[in-house]
């Protein structure tokens, strides 16, 4: 039964003044002699709106009200009461609403719980789910009411425990345990070899409360700026991408680059003939005072350095001066003279036996006078045997002729050392700008002469125009520059046993126009320092840019820019 007791509510408290009580049955009969329903309602009015002045004066100035002023009149004392009451529970709580006021009078239990309460926005109260983390009125205060907290698993997750105050710190639970180990090292953290002396007792054992994050909005149109600027970026990257197939399509692709094929290097910060003075590798050195010239690491010594001296380099291809040419009566002169010096020689060695004497040499018209009366008497052995010593001379001047002659392989090596000859004197190049060359007679020509020649370059085959680079010897580059402007024929059309199978495919012969208007033009012709191709070769690219990078390789692609701005021969 007790328990029961203990679970009975509570009786209620003082009623505050003027607040709605339940009042008996027989309280609603009037009784004769009672004021009447309209004196009740004025009188009502007048005490709400003195309640609602004095309420509104005292917290609006903040000032905590005493009880000792208390005024005379009974509606003063009440009010005074009931600001006593408010500002009670509003110094109880962690947090005070800011009520807000109404010029219509209501009743006081509606202001006093607005004014504990407070409302949201609009004018709307709060919902029945907050009201667990709200202040509390003093009237469910003091009578140990609470308010209804709602059962969803969000809500309960988030609401603070009814036990977090009356938990025990870390430290004073430890302080109160026996002579454990734990109270040990707390006592004595020196001994503790995990004590950390950054991190103090109470901020160590508490955790931090932790702190909301405010909401952060973003501004009004900030992804609409983003997709624009997203709109304009693919419509730029697909103009350029249309600008670019409509210039390939129309041959007349923009030179991007071009400029910058023109533009010297930027000097260095130091020359190499100041890299040994300067400490810090730039010439600030001079105005501190920082080179290298007392020091024990400098170059400059009291000694006097005799360079060695050099050749020029450019005396060596000088050709070698030409003897000066003989007039046909002298060249007569020194024939007859070398003649005979040899025969001369050739009788000394016969005189003194070193050589047997030649036979004489007999021809047909003076063998009757060598032979005499045997070629009298028999005619016709005489004539046979002139006939056979006519054939041994002829056969061997033959023999002394191919003995002389060299072979294939000695004949190579002749050719290979005249070019090596020929190379050690310069390297010279030329650059040729050819219109049209789709006749395959050209291009094997082009080809086979260079390597004739050992010559070294690129043939490029382009839509707009072909360009020819070799590069090689003095006497190779002059014939090869022969053959490409006088000997090749140009205009003309592929021709031969295979003409008429080439007319049937399309793409074989050349039209006859095109053709007629085709040329060959020099570029530009010169000395080189060293060679930049290692062999001769042919390549077909469609477009500019591929010409381009495949010039670069050799760092030439200042070529393409001359032969492109060579204007094309009109007939």
């Amino acid at each position: 039964m007790s328990s029961h007791g203990s679970l009975k509510r509570p009786p209620p408290l003082d009623p505050i003044p003027g607040s709605p009580t339940k009042k008996p049955r027989n309280m609603d009969m009037t009784p004769p002699g009672a004021p009447t329903a309209q004196d009740q309602k004025r009188k009502m009015v007048e005490e709400a709106r003195a309640r609602a002045a004095a309420l509104a004066a005292s917290l609006g100035t903040r000032s905590s009200v005493s009880l000792g002023n208390v005024p005379a009149s009974d509606a003063a004392s009440r009010i005074a009461a009931l600001k006593a009451r408010v500002a009670a529970a509003v110094n109880s709580t962690s947090s005070v609403a800011t009520p807000k006021i109404h010029p219509a009078p209501r009743d006081e239990m509606d202001v006093v719980q607005e004014t504990v309460r407070g409302r949201g926005g609009l004018d709307i109260g709060i919902h029945p789910a907050l009201l667990a983390d709200s202040v509390e009125t003093s009237a469910s205060a003091s009578r140990g009411r609470q308010a209804m907290k709602p059962k969803f698993a969000t809500t309960m997750a988030n609401q603070k425990p009814d036990g977090a105050s009356k938990t025990t710190p870390l430290h004073q639970k430890g302080s109160r345990m026996g002579d454990g180990s734990k109270s040990n090292l707390d006592a004595a953290p020196v001994k503790n070899p995990y004590f950390d002396p950054n991190i103090g007792a109470s901020g160590g054992s508490q955790q931090k409360a932790r702190v909301s994050k405010g909401l952060v909005f973003n501004q009004k149109g900030k992804y609409i700026e983003q997709a624009n600027a997203l709109r304009k970026q693919a419509q730029l990257e697909e103009l350029k991408a249309r600008i670019a197939a409509a210039a390939r399509r129309a041959g007349i692709e923009e030179d991007i680059d071009t400029d910058k094929m023109f533009l010297r290097d930027a000097p260095p910060e130091v020359e190499w003939w100041d890299q040994g003075l300067c400490a810090n590798g730039s010439y600030d050195d001079t105005t501190s005072n920082n080179l290298k010239i007392n020091s024990e690491d400098s170059i400059i010594t009291i000694y006097v350095q005799h360079p060695i001296l050099l050749d020029p380099p450019m005396e060596k291809h000088v050709p070698a001066p030409k003897p000066l040419p003989l007039t046909k009566k002298e060249q007569k002169k020194t024939r007859l003279q070398s003649r005979m010096m040899k025969l001369k020689e050739s009788q000394a060695k016969v005189r003194l036996g070193l050589e047997p004497p030649e036979p004489p040499k007999v021809t047909m018209k003076n063998m009757m006078r060598v032979w005499g009366d045997e070629a009298v008497k028999d005619p016709t052995a005489v004539e046979a045997k002139v006939n056979k010593q006519i054939a041994q001379r002829l056969e061997k001047h033959l023999n002394a002729n191919e003995e002389r002659k060299l072979t294939k392989e000695q004949r190579l090596d002749k050719l290979h050392n005249n070019q090596e000859k020929d190379l050690a004197k310069g390297f010279h190049c030329l650059v040729f700008r050819i219109e049209n060359l789709s006749n395959p007679s050209h291009q094997f020509k082009i080809r086979k002469n260079a390597e004739q020649l050992s010559l070294t370059g690129i043939c490029i085959n382009n839509p707009k125009f072909n360009l020819v680079v070799v590069e090689g010897g003095g006497w190779s580059i002059n014939k090869y520059k022969k053959l490409m402007l006088q000997r090749i024929k140009w205009n003309e059309t592929s021709g031969g046993a295979d003409s008429d199978a080439e007319e049937e495919s399309p793409t074989a012969a050349p039209p006859a126009n095109t053709m007629e208007a085709n040329s060959c033009q020099l570029v530009w012709e010169g000395e080189l320092k060293l060679r930049l191709f290692k062999r001769f070769t042919t390549s077909k690219c469609e477009l500019e840019s591929e010409a381009r990078r495949l010039l670069e390789r050799n760092k030439v692609e200042n070529y393409w820019t001359l032969a492109k701005a060579k204007v094309p021969l009109q007939d």
